[in-house]
């Protein structure tokens, strides 16, 4: 067993808990209100935001120029697509994307500028894996059902594609690769941070079905 398929054993659990949460079984038979999406893309545009920032920390603290390269490939990659995809799904929402962040994704790219910032790179990779990943089989898994609004069939579309893939594939390969040298309790410490982030993801799909807004 690898330590990759070790990371996605610890929180299978998660990931089935949002194949069946309500939005994204939603996504998949287009009955998901507009209003719901709305607020995941205007929470998206900052939760991308942050997690550029997190990949480039771990670009600068990556151990190889590859590596360096990589991930600062992915930090771009995150901000085109907050800038192309998301706007174009606001143009067609109608949705201003200028608001603050909600409490979900700001407690959750909180911990991943910390986590990037004081933690080892390995660490800082366990937690931003989860995003890649999930994703990835998220759209995978949706895709095979498409979705008769075509809004929620481009974006299934986008991570369901082998394009998608081959990003998580290398991330996921670094991650393989750097373990190899982990000490047990470092080797510990990525796989908790792993499965916060993955009960992350799970939040923030929960946030936007619940339309959450700050309480006070």
């Amino acid at each position: 067993m690898t330590f990759s398929d070790e990371l996605w054993d610890s929180a299978a659990d998660v990931y089935d808990a949002v194949r069946a949460h309500p939005f994204l079984t939603g996504l998949t038979d287009g009955t998901l209100p507009h209003e719901a999406f709305g607020h995941f893309v205007t929470q998206d545009s900052h939760y991308l935001r942050g997690y550029a920032r997190a990949l480039a920390v771990l670009a600068a603290r990556a151990p190889t120029e590859d590596d360096t390269t990589l991930f600062a490939q992915h930090a771009a990659g995150a901000i085109a697509a907050e800038q192309e995809m998301h706007a174009e799904l606001s143009a067609s929402l109608r949705i201003d994307r200028s608001g603050t962040p909600g409490p979900t994704t700001l407690a959750y790219t909180s911990y991943l500028l910390a986590t990037v910032h004081g933690g080892s790179f390995a660490e800082g990779l366990g937690a931003v894996l989860p995003c890649y990943w999930i994703y990835a089989r998220v759209g995978e898994a949706l895709l095979a059902g498409s979705s008769p609004d075509p809004l929620y069939a481009r974006w299934i579309a986008m991570y369901g594609g082998d394009e998608f893939q081959a990003v998580v594939d290398a991330a996921v390969g670094v991650m393989d690769r750097v373990a190899a040298d982990l000490a047990p309790v470092e080797r510990e410490r990525v796989l908790a941070h792993y499965r916060t982030t993955s009960r992350y993801e799970w939040m923030f799909w929960d946030a936007a079905w619940r339309l959450e807004t700050w309480p006070v």
